[in-house]
């Protein structure tokens, strides 16, 4: 017979699991120990070249194993002595428990971490007509562009995006990028906008352009609450690869066109940092007004067109029987091909005639706009339901993959791949918005826009899903929870990151869970030159993008769920942040206060440790003490076993111990965090009902991102697990997020 009992000190703060080996008698209630000062203890002595004594006590006689004096211990559990006391300003300055210093909050960002009443963005609606020329892979467009004041601000002037700008051979970006890198300028690309004109009511506005970035100056300020309506044109050649998000692919059948950062977009203008003009470098990405989209987009009839949004006029672009095909697809649960291997390449798999088609695609709430064009694509669909979607008729989502044959043998299952990926997040985090959800293969490693992504594997299954998996995770972040990308990669990155375990572990075995990472973060992320989390992307150092924005934020959220807040409690919370600030745009602030808020738990020690802080986490035991003769015994006073405990770094976390007594049972013992708010020194203390403690182990499941491992264990040391990098994405050359070995955005 099992037998499992919880009891609590409330003095100590301390949670006690029972595990018996075979059926015993109910355990009577603990008594505190004696305080005799002089009681004689025998320790069994610690691993060779373990420190066994309370930190600050070296040469402790424990070390021996033999019987020794033991310590007054004037209470079951606290500080061990006040040698361990904290400094009250902290190791690096800031006490780690101290409140960290937010924004004040006001009406606009409520103090709780909500959106307040005052709280106002701005809308941008594009209307474009767009050119591909395949043979001179150039397009030419042009927009009219509606801005929306809804700031109670009036406005002389407006900033534009002009993010093709980064391909021109003396853009800053080139020029303080690595060539021929990920992000770098690439030999032989001469790209850039060439604006025709920017005009508005008939008389041509001036820009001024500053690398990737315009301003425009107004005839008359914008009001608050009103709209301006201007035209731009524009044309420019598609680079080859523009920075892994935007590119031309031969392929044997044809081209693929991923056409991505295409349009001169307005910048936001907020309630933070009023106009966002930081400029596009490369490994910082977007911060985009949400808006409307109608878009006609012109190219050669023997092509296929896949975007952003909902395609309007299906019978013009597609074959009756692809018509026909798409509507089964649609109401289908199975993937139904629309254009198959054998038919790309042949005349009647278009609609008959001579000259371009144009395919016109409309959507709502969306962030910006992507789209792909190829004679070479292979194209199939399915339906998801997903209830509660925003924007989807009858919460039915379009599922669409467009890809060339040479992916088609891991490719012919991406339909299944996306309806798990976008099924499972829906349900448990919050529902997929949009009508559309489009994945395509190319040159493109992997890079997400609304309901719309590029993913470049295709060798593998287990790739392909987690490129997927990846990039249409980030349909919550950042399309949805509309963060600012250039400065807090980590809001997006990192927090897709983290949902991104749950479904992959639940793709690759059914109710699985993903594998406890975190304990592997203390070595996988680099120890030297190390920069805090909220450090902004483009002045991350080489290499440390994937590891601090994607690993460390993903697992720290872990953690969060999984050992500090527990299921239910960092559920509800960080589901009312998602709800909170879908369609609107958070500030790192917003969701610090809504987790505290929603789950109820002063967290300041863990954001300021985990995001802000550049520390390690090392939790040890420093000796275990315990009487075990019954002649060195008062009468009446019990066997108390006491475990000294340090943190050794500067990161604090609670504590857990798994205890072995001498017949087997094992005892879990969890401390809160609040034991290390005075001291780094710790003693906890049980009654053991006269076993005889033979192991005890600090984070026995190996949750924890622990730097030094060697001292987790008494009485021999915790054996090292087998090292493995923290990333968790798969993609075209293996695992890894982005900055990561996949490339995978």
């Amino acid at each position: 017979m099992h037998m499992a009992g919880w009891w609590a000190l409330a003095g100590a703060g301390l949670a006690v699991t029972w595990t018996h080996a075979q059926q015993a008698a109910p355990d009577p209630p603990p008594t505190p120990p004696a305080s005799e000062p002089g009681r004689v203890v025998e320790s069994a002595p610690p691993a060779s070249g373990q420190d066994a004594a309370g930190p600050g006590e070296a040469g402790d006689p424990r070390e021996s194993g033999e019987p020794v004096r033991r310590r007054e211990r004037p209470a079951l559990a606290g500080p061990t002595s006040p040698a361990g006391y904290r400094d009250p300003f902290g190791l690096r300055g800031t006490h780690i428990f101290a409140p960290l210093d937010w924004p004040t909050p006001n009406e606009r960002r409520l103090a709780s971490g909500a959106p307040g009443p005052d709280y106002w963005q701005q809308q941008v609606d594009y209307r474009i007509d767009a050119t591909l020329d395949a043979q001179a892979r150039s397009i030419s467009a042009t927009a009219a562009i509606t801005y929306h004041n809804n700031s109670p601000h009036r406005l002389t002037y407006l900033w534009m995006h002009l993010e093709q700008n980064l391909f021109k051979p003396d853009s800053i970006g080139a020029l303080t990028t690595e060539p021929e890198s990920r992000f770098g300028f690439r030999k032989g690309t001469h790209g850039g906008f060439d604006i025709a004109f920017v005009r508005a009511g008939g008389a041509d506005l001036p820009m001024h352009v500053y690398d990737t970035m315009g301003r425009i100056d107004l005839p008359q300020p914008i009001e608050p609450g009103q709209r301006f309506r201007f035209e731009i044109a524009w044309s420019y050649t598609v680079p080859q690869m523009g920075a892994d998000r935007t590119a031309v692919e031969e392929v044997e059948q044809g081209t693929i066109f991923e056409i991505a950062q295409w349009f001169p977009a307005v910048a936001c203008y907020d309630d933070v940092n009023g106009w966002n003009t930081m400029g596009y470098l490369g490994q910082g990405e977007f911060y985009t007004n949400f808006g409307d989209y109608e878009v006609a987009i012109t190219v050669p009839r023997s092509h296929i067109v896949v975007a952003s949004g909902q395609l309007q006029n299906p019978e013009q672009v597609l074959t009756d029987e692809q018509h026909s095909r798409l509507r089964e697809a649609l109401a289908s649960d199975e993937t139904i091909v629309i254009r198959s291997a054998e038919e790309v390449g042949d005349p009647s798999s278009r609609p008959p005639g001579q000259g371009p088609l144009t395919w016109r695609f409309r959507s709502q709430g969306m962030r910006t706009f992507a789209w792909a064009s190829s004679d070479a694509f292979i194209y199939d669909a399915a339906g998801l339901d997903v209830k509660g979607s925003r924007y989807a008729p009858n919460g039915r989502v379009l599922v669409q993959a467009a890809y060339p044959k040479e992916a088609v043998e891991v490719w012919s299952k991406a339909v299944q791949m996306a309806r798990h990926s976008i099924g499972f997040n829906s349900i448990l985090w919050h529902p997929y918005p949009y009508p559309t959800a489009t994945n395509v293969n190319g040159t493109v490693g992997g890079m997400e826009y609304p309901g719309f992504v590029f993913c470049g594997g295709r060798r593998s299954e287990r790739g392909l899903y987690g490129v997927t998996n990846h990039e249409f995770g980030h349909t919550w972040f950042p399309m949805m929870v509309n963060t600012d990308e250039r400065r807090h990669a980590w809001m997006d990155e990192g927090f897709n990151s983290f949902i991104n375990m749950y479904a992959g572990a639940d793709y690759r075995e059914p109710g699985g869970q993903p594998d406890r990472e975190s304990a592997r973060v203390g070595r996988g992320v680099p120890r030297a030159n190390q920069q805090p989390i909220m450090t902004y992307p483009d002045s991350m150092r080489p290499g440390l993008l994937g590891p601090l924005a994607y690993s460390k934020t993903a697992n720290g959220l872990f953690l969060l769920r999984e050992f500090v807040l527990g299921h239910e409690r960092f559920d509800r919370a960080f589901r009312e942040y998602i709800a909170r600030w879908a369609f609107k745009s958070p500030q790192p602030s917003d969701f610090f206060r809504t987790m505290e808020d929603v789950a109820g738990m002063d967290l300041s020690w863990f954001w300021r440790g985990w995001f802000y802080g550049t520390g390690t986490l090392d939790q040890a035991i420093a000796g275990v003490e315990q009487v075990t003769d019954a002649d060195e015994r008062a009468e009446g006073e019990q066997a108390w076993v006491y475990i000294d405990l340090a943190n050794r770094s500067e990161m604090v976390m609670p504590v857990r111990l798994r205890v072995t007594l001498d017949d087997d049972s094992t005892r879990t013992i969890d401390l809160p965090v609040q034991i290390w708010a005075a001291t780094n020194e710790w003693t906890a203390g049980f009654d053991p009902q006269g076993r005889s403690v033979t192991r005890v182990v600090i984070d026995p499941d190996h949750i924890l991102p622990d730097a030094d491992r060697s001292n987790n264990a008494w009485p021999h040391p915790e054996p090292e697990p087998e090292p493995r990098g923290p990333g968790r994405f798969r993609g075209r050359g293996g695992e890894g997020g982005r900055g990561g070995p996949s490339g995978s955005d």
